[in-house]
């Protein structure tokens, strides 16, 4: 047995497992981490491309929606510090959303627009219950899904290039609809990204830079940020599709060589499991050094109603057993060996996962490199997280 109360000899059980996968041909490669009670086991296994070139510790991936959780952690600084209030209405700082008007029908035309009952609060946004969302259906569907994409808004896999400045990017936003009243109902996405923009004008500084002076500096996470600086671009794995073949962003013409014009608070982040990992602890020690408990429990807290779950589309089968806090999900009910009650966290639809669970004092991270989908979780996801929790021997 370990110092952090882990089995060795179930650690081994988990490295041969996900070496599996690597063999089968299933991902390239892959980082996996999990730590308890001080004790941290990193383990990489496999390539960083189809190449052969050696996965590190340290190797780079596109975390997508694991930046959601930062931007909501963000926020709360934010609201610790008075500079925003969960219950504000967002008007203040974000006059674009100001008035909103909300489509009678969300597959009709934009013209057939009721008022909205309330204005958006920061709460709202924090919950994904503004209003306003990605739209999880063949692209073209309806008008509101075209108009997204005509405007450039970035409403679907991470494209750094595509959105265009903060400013601009909420004026156009502005010039939309709501698809729901403030408060009716759960769409994913764009609430963090209007987070960030928020966060930006509440600081008066730039949002990469708040979080990199507030959030990635005080944990050392050295290696996170909205783009990969020229001299680390070697660290950096090359970005696959689901098979694992595919290739989605090449290291030599990447997406994430050079600063984005739109820093997405949504999914715009590359990190290592070591610095992801530092957050994740940060989360399990109720916060310190960044937030106090109080914020901790209030982002991984159910905020959802029963309505706003059957309102959530695709989404309303996982909301069975699932909640939503802050940028995080809550496993509200357990329903096999993978997913205690309690835990928290994410999954990244570009092949990065966190969760804590905190009555075992876990964390775990992995990642892949190989986009995978997040609303139902793959078997590689789901027999690390099996694994991870059986390799608790106290």
């Amino acid at each position: 047995m370990s110092g952090g109360g882990f089995s060795k000899s179930r650690l081994a059980r988990m490295r041969d497992v996900m070496a599996g996968y690597v063999e089968r041909g299933e991902v390239p490669g892959l980082v996996l981490a999990v730590s308890r009670r001080g004790e941290r086991v990193i383990e990489p296994i496999g390539a960083a491309d189809q190449d052969g070139t050696p996965i590190r510790d340290d190797t780079i991936f596109r975390v997508s929606s694991l930046t959601k959780p930062v931007t909501a952690a963000a926020t709360m600084m934010c609201v610790a510090e008075c500079k925003l209030r969960l219950d504000e209405p967002v008007d203040r700082l974000l006059p674009e959303l100001a008035d909103r008007r909300v489509l009678r029908n969300a597959g009709g035309p934009l013209t057939d627009t009721v008022p909205a009952a309330r204005p958006v609060t920061v709460r709202d946004l924090l919950t994904f219950t503004w209003g306003f969302g990605m739209v999880l259906a063949p692209p073209g569907t309806t008008p509101i899904q075209r108009a997204m994409d005509d405007l450039r808004l970035g409403q679907g896999a991470p494209d750094p290039p595509v959105p265009p400045a903060p400013d601009e990017w909420l004026r156009r936003l502005g010039t939309l609809p709501l698809m729901h009243q403030p408060g009716a109902g759960w769409m994913y996405h764009t609430g963090s990204d209007v987070l960030g923009v928020l966060i930006a004008r509440a600081t008066g500084m730039r949002f990469e830079d708040f979080l990199r002076e507030r959030v990635f500096e005080p944990l050392g996470m050295a290696d996170t940020g909205f783009s990969v600086p020229p001299g680390e671009l070697s660290r950096l794995a090359t970005g696959y599709a689901d098979n694992g073949a595919d290739v989605y962003d090449a290291v030599a013409d990447s997406k994430w060589r050079q600063p984005p014009a739109f820093p997405s608070g949504a999914g715009g982040l590359v990190s290592t499991v070591p610095d992801y990992l530092a957050f994740g602890e940060m989360m399990l020690r109720r916060g310190g050094p960044l937030l106090s408990g109080a914020a901790v429990e209030m982002m991984t807290t159910d905020h959802l109603t029963p309505e706003q779950k059957q309102s959530a589309g695709p989404f309303a089968g996982y909301f069975a057993s699932h909640g939503w806090g802050f940028g995080v999900s809550v496993v509200t009910k357990r329903v096999d060996l993978a997913e205690p009650a309690g835990r928290f966290g994410w999954n990244g639809g570009l092949g990065s996962v966190w969760y804590v669970s905190p009555d075992e004092e876990l964390v775990t991270v992995l990642m892949t490199g190989c986009a995978k989908f997040v609303l139902d979780p793959p078997p590689i996801y789901r027999d690390f997280w099996t694994l991870a929790q059986e390799s608790i021997a106290t």
